[in-house]
């Protein structure tokens, strides 16, 4: 008898329960308008389930050309074919969310991963991967990103943009339509094994951008996406574009595992790259690759003291193949020099199988662009540098008969024996100034930017191997005092370019260690009150000590995020307790007071890097035997923190300076299982 108002209660059709009445029907063929398979494909799916057999055992052949050709009368087996593709616009992302799982399941069998490909070309799954939907689904989580409209994905790519590919200039990775117009008339869509190519060069260089951004999970997942797609791509391909296209997702893909630090998975992605490379002989972009390899290797060839003792498990690596094509090498240059300028020549050499020595081929072809020739001239510099600085510690070695610091001799190397053959032309000095002739003669037929990576590396060589004068303050001419300056002041306000590859992070630390030195001599200068403190040199010092304070704390910080083998010098601070005083103003009489005892920076508490070439600029004003010492001391010193960092890694326990590069998870296993699938193919 309780009036039913009295409880205030409000009935919402939103909370009814239930069938709609009217909506029965609408989602039946809204379900139905998702699932589009052939019906056969659902019955043999259905048999495939209860009887646990394989698609083989149940369908016959003719029964499975029919359902090939129904399947590709289906939209969705375009799943990957129009991927980099901005006109579907939103589609690819309802596709793949609501079609993908079904396709997988109900198409793995016949077509891969629902690419639809030509009835005549003949399927490559011998050497390939047995889970395919794994393999998807590790691919499709990140596909978005390669979509021209996806703003994750751009914001990354310029990241690879602006450090790596502002280097390197590689030519733009083509899309899969402008890839198709390049494939034999005749071809219906783009194949799988050209799709997956294409597809792991664009997550190879998003990988690159968000280690560069410092997304470490991203970048690892990324890395492993560009994995699982050269994992359908392990056969030989069919067009020569297709094996420059898998050159660069090998090479870029050697470039992401040496920043961290895993050298020996670069030097076999490296010769995989190489070997594919040999099967080329003129293609565009090819010079562009093998200049970007050879820089990249003078790093590794600084960082390995051009020793091959040095390097790691060098029995394990792929051998690289013979050249392929005619020799259209210049006589008169192959003649001079004794080595060849063609593309397959150079990558298939013996001589080049761990890095690029010798004569710098790139730069010695006329034809090659000249920005490429730029590049390779530049690591060609850097290896003689670094030739010259193992000799000076083998002298200091032999002078001290200290036989630890003996060992690591590397004798007289190819780049030596070319550049003394043919000092006028290839010597240090002299290859800087022709890649800056070079790199003007690209910025004016091009008419681009200025190329400011470029700038910077030839700044600091012209630096490094300008002489000093001692009537100058410091020691240092006017000159190097600029282009110091001028590369660390880039860095303060590009602090990206340290993530470039190739030894540019080296380059700006030891611009930094000479700016150490000359605030050293003028700090040395003044205390001793030989040379009048006038008011323009007190503004020169100030000048160059916020210029190290600022670069200095950019490098520690770059520096933290690297592998202990990989770090260049930590510089030590300055003591800024020995100065005294004002700073300078329009009074002429207003100048900086120093006090009269004490170094400004104590160099002698620098963390040396591992390299020579970069404890030479440490070590300037050591004696032999004070250097050959300090130089031991690093080199046990780097062997005791890198022994910890991999007893760390190994335990999964992490570290304070390295805790985010020791979380590797298993993303390591998929780069073996693609090592190992490569060297079967290979050895076949």
């Amino acid at each position: 008898g309780v009036d039913l108002e009295l409880f205030g209660c409000v009935y919402s059709p939103a909370k009814r329960r239930g069938p709609v009445p009217g909506k029965i029907g609408q989602t039946r063929k809204a379900n139905e308008a998702l699932d589009q398979t052939p019906p056969a494909i659902h019955q043999s799916q259905m048999q495939l389930n209860q009887n646990g057999g394989s698609m083989d055992e149940l369908i016959s052949q003719q029964q499975r050309q029919i359902l090939l050709q129904q399947a590709q009368q289906q939209p969705t087996n375009q799943l990957f074919s129009n991927a980099w593709n901005p006109a579907l616009g939103d589609r690819r992302n309802d596709l793949n969310q609501v079609s993908y799982m079904q396709m997988s399941a109900q198409h793995a069998n016949q077509f891969g991963d629902g690419t639809s490909e030509p009835l005549t070309r003949k399927p490559r799954q011998e050497h390939g991967v047995d889970n395919l939907q794994n393999v998807s689904r590790t691919v499709i989580e990140h596909l978005p990103l390669l979509k021209s409209s996806n703003s994750d994905g751009n914001r990354l790519r310029s990241y690879y943009a602006i450090c790596l590919d502002d280097l390197f200039c590689l030519p733009p990775i083509p899309s899969d339509d402008d890839f198709l117009s390049r494939l034999p008339r005749g071809t219906m869509g783009l194949p799988k094994y050209e799709q997956m190519a294409l597809q792991a060069c664009r997550f190879a260089e998003l990988a690159l951008g968000a280690l560069i951004n410092n997304q470490l999970n991203l970048a690892m997942e990324l890395s492993n996406a560009t994995v699982m797609s050269l994992r359908e791509c392990t056969d030989e391909p069919l067009y020569s574009s297709t094996t420059l296209e898998l050159a660069r997702a090998y090479m870029l893909l050697g470039l992401f595992r040496s920043f961290r630090g895993d050298m020996a998975r670069y030097f076999k992605y490296r010769r995989i790259c190489l070997r594919h490379l040999s099967k080329l002989d003129k293609c565009e972009g090819i010079d562009n690759l093998l200049a970007a390899i050879s820089f990249h290797d003078s790093w590794a060839y600084m960082m390995h003291n051009a020793s091959d003792a040095n390097l790691p498990d060098a029995h394990e690596m792929p051998p690289i193949g013979c050249g392929s094509g005619s020799d259209s090498t210049d006589p008169a240059t192959k003649e001079k020099y004794g080595v060849s300028t063609c593309a397959s020549r150079i990558a298939s050499d013996p001589n080049n199988q761990n890095w690029i020595q010798g004569p710098p081929p790139v730069f010695l072809n006329n034809e090659a662009p000249a920005i490429s020739r730029c590049l390779d001239a530049l690591a060609c510099a850097v290896r003689s540098c670094c030739d010259q600085a193992n000799q000076r510690f083998d002298d200091i070695a032999r002078e001290g008969n200290n036989a630890e610091l003996q060992g690591a001799s590397c004798g007289i190397s190819l780049t030596t024996a070319a550049v003394t053959a043919n000092e006028n032309e290839l010597c240090s000095r002299n290859m800087i100034l022709s890649a800056f002739t070079l790199l003007q003669h690209h910025e004016i037929a091009s008419a681009t930017r200025k190329s400011q990576s470029m700038h910077i590396l030839i700044s600091a060589m012209d630096a490094f191997l300008e002489g000093g004068d001692e009537d100058e303050p410091g020691g240092f001419t006017d000159s190097q005092i600029q282009s110091l300056l001028a590369v660390c002041n880039a860095a303060v306000e590009k602090p990206l370019i340290l993530h470039q590859g190739g030894p540019t992070y080296h380059m700006v630390t030891n611009a930094a260690i000479m700016l150490c030195h000359l605030l050293n001599g003028l700090h040395s200068n003044r205390m001793s009150g030989l040379k009048d403190n006038g008011e323009m040199e007190a503004a020169l010092f100030e000048e160059i000590l916020d210029t190290l304070l600022a670069v200095r704390k950019l490098l520690n910080i770059h520096r933290r995020k690297l592998p202990v083998r990989l770090r260049c010098h930590g510089i030590p601070r300055p003591n800024l307790a020995l100065l005294a005083g004002t700073k300078p103003g329009n009074d002429p009489e207003c100048t900086s007071i120093f006090s009269s005892s004490g170094q400004l920076i104590d160099l002698g508490d620098t963390l040396m890097c591992g390299c020579r070439g970069c404890q030479g600029f440490v070590l300037m004003a050591c004696s032999p035997c004070v250097a050959a010492e300090r130089a031991l001391a690093a080199k046990r010193n780097i062997e005791a923190d890198a022994y910890m960092e991999d007893a760390m890694n190994e335990g999964g326990n992490s570290v304070g300076w390295n805790t985010d590069l020791l979380d590797v998870g298993d993303f390591d296993v998929e780069d073996d299982a693609l090592l190992s699938v490569l060297s079967k193919v290979i050895s076949q």
